[in-house]
């Protein structure tokens, strides 16, 4: 059985008997360590809010806290979908309950599209990093299209240099890929790995002086990855939201505009359909640029005789 470090804090209301059950029930089933982190946050509020231990909150308080939630706080549908599966994970598995509300309950996805920046920005952002390990991060992340947990863990074997290529299998869903190592990209993984030259992992946790990573047993933190991005965005200003994922989106965006094919960017992102890929296609002119030519060229009319 795997471990989880990173846990949520306990609260008053949520800690002991049904804090460590919950846990010990997401990772048999299978759950990955951000799937474990924010379903048992999810359920530590659920019961914060009501003051009351997970297990003792009823049906009609379920109720007011969802209503909560979608109406009087509108949170986002994404933010939506995260705390109704951490709470019907607990209340169907750790805690059973038969209560309609679970299944009555649905989320309004809004189908927004992602943001993406331009190459010229991501430029700006490492432009504006005040560490080489965090000009580093940005750079292998958006290079790579890397999901920002799939970039903190990524290891010194994952690095293929004799076939360019690197191996992903501690992702999302924990579905294995390859991705073509660009020669720049690998330039920089071995200068940041010289710099700490730990065995295992090319991003590693600072050691205990905050400088040297090499024996570090663990990676870097993500909150201390995503609050270095929030800062350099802040300064940046872009007039948008800008987060880690958005070099994921950018990734495929500008490989879609340089003529890569949609199936081959499905399979560098990792996705397990060509439905979810198939948004990029908004996100650029390109493909419309291109299909206009071809409808220029294809419906140029009947051509009179002589001609």
């Amino acid at each position: 059985m795997p471990t989880y470090d990173n846990l949520p804090k306990t609260s008053q209301y949520f800690k002991g008997k049904w804090y460590d059950k919950m846990v010990e029930d997401l990772q048999l089933d299978g759950k990955a360590k951000r799937t474990v982190y924010g379903y048992v946050r999810e359920v530590r509020k659920l019961a914060d809010f009501h003051q009351k231990s997970p297990a003792k909150v009823t049906e009609k308080d379920l109720r007011s806290y969802l209503l909560y939630q979608i109406v009087d706080q509108e949170v986002a549908s994404g933010s939506q979908s995260v705390t109704l599966s951490g709470i019907k994970f607990f209340y169907r598995i750790t805690c059973p309950r038969n209560w309609k509300v679970l299944d009555q309950t649905k989320i309004n996805y809004i189908s927004a599209l992602p943001e993406v920046i331009t190459q010229r920005q991501v430029f700006q952002m490492l432009d504006a990093c005040r560490t080489f390990r965090m000009k580093s991060f940005i750079w292998v992340t958006y290079t790579l299209g890397l999901r920002i947990s799939e970039a903190a863990n990524l290891q010194v074997g994952d690095i293929d240099s004799e076939r360019m290529m690197v191996h992903v299998h501690r992702g999302k869903g924990a579905k294995d890929r390859y991705i073509i190592l660009a020669n720049s990209t690998l330039a920089v993984l071995r200068a940041v790995w010289t710099e700490h030259r730990n065995p295992k992992f090319v991003f590693p946790a600072k050691g205990r002086n905050h400088q040297d990573g090499s024996q570090s047993k663990t990676h870097v933190s993500i909150s201390t990855i995503q609050s270095a991005i929030t800062q350099i965005t802040k300064q940046l200003n872009f007039g948008k939201k800008v987060s880690t994922h958005t070099l994921r989106h950018s990734y495929a965006t500008h490989l879609l505009e340089a003529g890569v094919s949609l199936k081959a960017i499905q399979k560098f992102l990792g996705h397990k359909s060509l439905q979810t890929t198939l948004i990029y296609l908004h996100l650029t002119e390109t493909a419309e640029a291109d299909a206009r030519k071809i409808i220029n060229k294809l419906f140029v009319g009947r051509k009179k005789s002589g001609e």
